[in-house]
């Protein structure tokens, strides 16, 4: 995918143009025109803050790649978020919410392993060249590091680099498949998060606790809401960022020091610094959720989170080219297939087991996305389920090598047939 100029590059501008954006869309979203209100039953306002600014990417207008700004979203907004959004989290009825949560992460998990491998036999069928190439250039190769980012995110994605040695070329298709694949998925899941009843009731399925760890919080919210003053903002923003910061000067320690004392842990993922960035910072917020910290809930903690979190969902949504489909449409067919079975096996397990839609949307997120689309999610449900995005994201780092790596030696063996 060759990358050209972008209409705009200064940072400072597209982050102007994202945040009219957002702007525009809460605050039409909030009108009591008649046209606007059918509108947005229709289409979910997070929907909307996601895929505007992938038009304006898509156009040229701006640029995901050239920006800086999801590096900063993911790197400073992102911890700070999950901060103030598990200040007031009831951590005991997160753990009630039962095993099906975990049950639909690992379906996910097999997904990924068993839809890569049955994606390239189904296209290899009617185009042989999907399992074409020689040396480096092995498409198995690439698509393995396809596997490492859907089941743990970058870090992982890197070891599968690594681990099968695709060449640089194949790799940089990869990461468009992946990319396009990945946040068509997102923007699927973030549409249906607004409907979730329809599929629940298909299901059968029981989200009794998970209305009852949203009313806890709302109730909670309810009886200690006050009007903020200045002081209450900077208290909400001085935690948030200041567990942010202590999360990246602790990474910045454990992560090479990990690294260079145990290396057999790069499989876990336990010498990325970014996953040490979001353990912590959700560790900090669950940690000050048992003291008086959670009172700052009252004052809008929550509420300044999403805001954050909305700014990550615009700099995700500008990552998405969606002609970058036309550069290699045959990987994009194979990427499509994969996240078909992957989606496929999700809801056959749900159906047996009657998951909510909620574990099959952030059981996926938690494979696919990670740390940071997994509680974007969990989030357009509502705003009190973040965390459980967040929990589930860590498994993915654990679980992110052991399952790549089975991937790659699937995909090398259907394709050697």
């Amino acid at each position: 995918m060759q990358e050209s100029t972008p209409l705009i590059t200064n940072d400072a501008v597209v982050l102007g143009i994202l945040m009219v954006i957002l702007a525009l869309v809460f605050g039409t979203a909030s009108s009591k025109k008649v046209f606007w209100q059918k509108f947005y039953r229709i289409v979910p306002t997070v929907l909307l803050c996601y895929f505007l600014p992938s038009i304006l990417n898509t156009l040229g207008i701006i640029s995901g790649q050239s920006s800086n700004l999801y590096q900063v979203a993911s790197r400073y907004l992102l911890p700070a978020s999950l901060v103030l959004l598990t200040l007031s989290i009831d951590f005991n009825s997160i753990l009630k919410l039962g095993p099906k949560a975990l049950i639909m992460f690992l379906a996910g998990t097999f997904g990924i392993i068993l839809g890569g491998p049955l994606a390239v036999l189904t296209v290899s069928v009617f185009d042989p060249s999907v399992v074409g190439g020689a040396g480096p250039d092995e498409v198995w190769r690439g698509l393995a590091t396809i596997a490492g980012s859907w089941i743990g995110g970058g870090a992982n994605q890197t070891a599968m680099l690594k681990t099968f040695g695709a060449s640089p070329e194949l790799f940089s298709q990869m990461i468009a498949v992946d990319v396009v694949m990945a946040n068509l998925w997102l923007a699927f899941l973030l549409y249906w998060a607004a409907n979730p009843d329809r599929i629940d009731k298909i299901f059968k399925a029981d989200s009794s606790s998970i209305i009852e760890l949203q009313k806890k919080v709302e109730a909670y919210r309810g009886s200690i809401m006050k009007i903020p003053n200045m002081t209450d903002t900077l208290l909400v923003l001085g935690v948030g960022f200041g567990i942010t910061g202590l999360s990246h000067w602790l990474a910045d320690f454990i992560a090479p020091w990990i690294g260079t004392n145990y290396p057999e842990l790069e499989k876990y993922s336990l010498d990325s610094a970014f996953f040490w960035i979001v353990v912590i910072a959700t560790t900090g917020g669950l940690i000050l959720s048992f003291t008086k910290a959670r009172n700052l809930e009252g004052v809008g903690a929550s509420r300044l989170g999403s805001v954050l979190l909305y700014v990550l969902i615009a700099t995700v949504g500008m990552q998405m080219d969606l002609f970058a489909i036309l550069d290699n449409p045959t990987l994009f067919v194979v990427g499509g297939l994969w996240m078909v079975f992957h989606i496929v096996i999700m809801l056959i397990v749900a159906y047996f087991i009657k998951a909510p839609f909620f574990f099959v949307a952030v059981g996926s997120q938690a494979n696919v996305g990670g740390a940071a689309s997994a509680p974007i999610v969990a989030s357009a449900f509502n705003p009190s389920l973040a965390p459980v995005g967040v929990l589930l994201a860590v498994f993915g780092y654990a679980a992110g090598t052991y399952g790549a790596y089975l991937c790659g030696l699937l995909l090398q063996l259907v394709s050697n047939l």
